[in-house]
């Protein structure tokens, strides 16, 4: 089961987040937005199916973040939960800890912003788009 959105880069892409990194409908970043990897995504937790959601919702179900951009991509595995409300009409975040929001897509996620690939990074710096896949397994 898979979900598409799509994402635009920013100059003030920093990528140093510790254990997390977020992709959010808004269209601005300042530098203390360390987590924001990607901008004005064309799609929210509101868009996702019920299916997928509930497929989400459940502690065994793994979780793939593919993330694209022109010249780079990485891959980010981690877990969904039974606590997860999938329901925050703006941000969409993947957590290294456990930590559970109306914001979390995923916990225990292999990587947060500061291990993302550099050159993906450096892409979204440059205003370059991101293509972000979640598969759920």
């Amino acid at each position: 089961m898979n979900f598409k959105i799509r994402a635009k880069g920013h100059k003030n892409v920093l990528s140093l987040h510790k254990s997390t990194f977020e992709i959010t409908k808004d269209k601005d970043l300042s530098l203390s937005g360390d987590c924001i990897i990607g901008l004005d995504i064309d799609k929210s937790m509101d868009d996702f199916p019920e299916e997928f959601k509930n497929k989400l919702a459940n502690d065994d179900t793994k979780v793939i973040v593919e993330l694209s951009t022109p010249n780079a991509s990485d891959r980010i595995l981690g877990y969904g939960h039974h606590d997860l409300t999938l329901s925050h009409p703006t941000d969409i975040v993947c957590r290294k800890s456990t930590f559970v929001c109306s914001r979390t897509l995923m916990i225990k996620s292999d990587k947060a912003a500061i291990d993302l690939n550099r050159d993906l990074i450096a892409d979204l710096a440059n205003g370059e788009s991101m293509e972000v896949n979640i598969e759920l397994i």
